[in-house]
C-alpha cells in the first residue's frame, strides 16, 4: 500500500516533489490511516491548563495568577486560540488539569483538576505517583469520549505559567540536550533573567537523582497539564487519531509519550517551530520538520489551529487533484 500511495502522489499533475512538505504530509496521513484516500473528520483541539510550583521562583515574566485569568479568557472566546479554531471549524475544549482557582460549569470546560498546582520541583517531586496515574486516567476517559464523535485528528495546546521550565527539564532529562540549550525566554524574559532561570533549573536538576524513566521524569518535573497532555496523546494514538503537536511544551509532552511508545511518531504532525531555541533541537532529535515557522511562542495550541488548513490541503490534493493520465497531460 505504501508503494501505491507514493505512486499516487508522484503521478499528480505536477513535477515530482513540487508540493514539498505537503507531499510528505499526505504520505504520512495516508500511511497512518492505511488508505489511498485519507480523510480528516471532526477536528478537535484541547488546551490543558495547570499551575506550576516552580513559578514561585520567578522563572516567568508573568505572575502565576495569569494561568487562571487566561482560562477565563479562553472560556469567554477572547484568546488567539478561540479566534483560530473558530476560523477553521475546530472544536475547542479547555481542561482544568490543575489551575490554582475554581471555575463554574461551562460547555467548553472539562473539570479534571488534580490539585491547585504542582509542588515546586526545586524542592520536591512535582507530583505523586497517584497524581500522575490520575492524569493518565482522566486523559484516557477524555479521548475515548471524543473518539465517539468520530474525530480522527486532534491538536494539543497548553496554558501554565512556568511550564517552559517544566518542558526544559523534561527535554534535558530524556534527550541529554544540554540544559542551557533547552532554556529560553518563555513569556519574554530578558537576558539576565534567562541566566537566572538556567541557574534555578540547574539547581533543581542537582537536587534530584538522575532519572531516565519517562514517567518518573514526568512525575518529577511535569505539570498536571503536561501530564494530562502526554496521556491524551497516547490515548489518541491508541484511537488511531492523527496528532497535531503545537510548540515547545506540547513537544516536551510528546517526547514523554514517544519514550513510552515510539510508534506514536507515525501519527504526529509537528505544526510549527517555536521561537524557544530548545524546540528546534527537539525537532532535530525527532528527525522532523515543522509545517510553520512564524516565530510563535504563545502556546495555547495556536500552531495547530494555524497549520490545520495546510494539513487539510495535503489530504485534498491527494484525493482531488488530477493525475497526468486522468487529465490527459503529458508526463516527462
Amino acid at each position: 500500500m505504501l508503494e501505491q500511495l507514493q505512486q499516487k502522489i508522484d503521478l499528480k499533475t505536477k513535477p515530482l516533489g513540487a508540493l514539498g512538505q505537503l507531499e510528505q504530509l499526505a504520505f504520512k496521513i495516508g500511511a497512518s490511516q492505511n488508505t489511498l484516500t485519507p480523510e480528516l473528520k471532526n477536528p478537535h483541539l484541547i488546551v490543558f491548563a495547570g499551575d506550576h510550583g516552580i513559578a514561585q521562583e520567578a522563572v516567568s515574566a508573568y505572575p502565576p495568577e495569569v494561568t487562571y485569568q487566561m482560562v477565563f479568557n479562553f472560556l469567554n472566546d477572547g484568546a488567539a486560540i478561540n479566534v483560530f479554531c473558530k476560523q477553521n471549524n475546530i472544536n475547542l475544549k479547555i481542561v482544568d488539569a490543575g489551575v490554582n482557582g475554581n471555575f463554574e460549569a461551562h460547555d467548553n470546560l472539562l473539570h479534571r483538576k488534580i490539585a491547585k498546582g504542582t509542588k515546586n520541583f526545586l524542592k520536591h517531586k512535582a507530583m505523586s505517583e497517584d497524581e500522575l496515574k490520575a492524569c493518565f486516567d482522566y486523559s484516557q476517559q477524555m479521548i475515548d469520549e471524543i473518539a465517539k464523535s468520530d474525530c480522527n485528528i486532534i491538536g494539543f495546546g497548553e496554558m501554565g505559567i512556568g511550564n517552559t521550565s517544566s518542558a526544559s527539564m523534561i527535554i534535558n532529562a530524556l534527550t541529554d540536550i544540554p540544559l542551557e540549550n533547552c532554556v529560553g525566554r518563555g513569556t519574554g524574559l530578558d537576558e539576565q533573567a534567562v541566566l537566572k532561570k538556567i541557574e534555578i533549573l540547574q539547581n533543581a536538576k542537582n537536587f534530584h537523582a538522575e532519572i531516565k524513566d519517562p514517567q518518573q521524569v514526568l512525575q518529577t518535573f511535569g505539570g498536571y497539564e503536561v501530564a494530562q497532555m502526554t496521556g491524551a496523546m497516547l490515548s489518541a494514538f491508541e484511537n488511531k487519531m492523527l496528532l497535531m503537536i503545537d510548540g515547545f511544551i506540547a513537544s516536551a509532552a510528546f517526547l514523554v509519550a514517544y519514550k513510552m511508545n515510539p510508534d506514536i511518531l507515525n501519527n504526529a504532525i509537528f505544526c510549527h517551530r517555536s521561537q524557544e531555541a530548545g524546540h528546534r533541537l527537539l525537532l532535530e532529535y525527532f528527525g522532523e520538520k515543522a509545517l510553520l515557522d512564524l516565530d510563535l511562542r504563545l502556546g495555547e495550541g495556536t500552531g495547530c489551529a494555524l497549520a490545520y488548513p495546510l494539513i487539510l490541503a495535503s489530504v485534498n490534493f491527494l484525493n482531488d487533484m488530477a493525475s497526468f493520465e486522468s487529465a490527459g497531460v503529458s508526463n516527462k
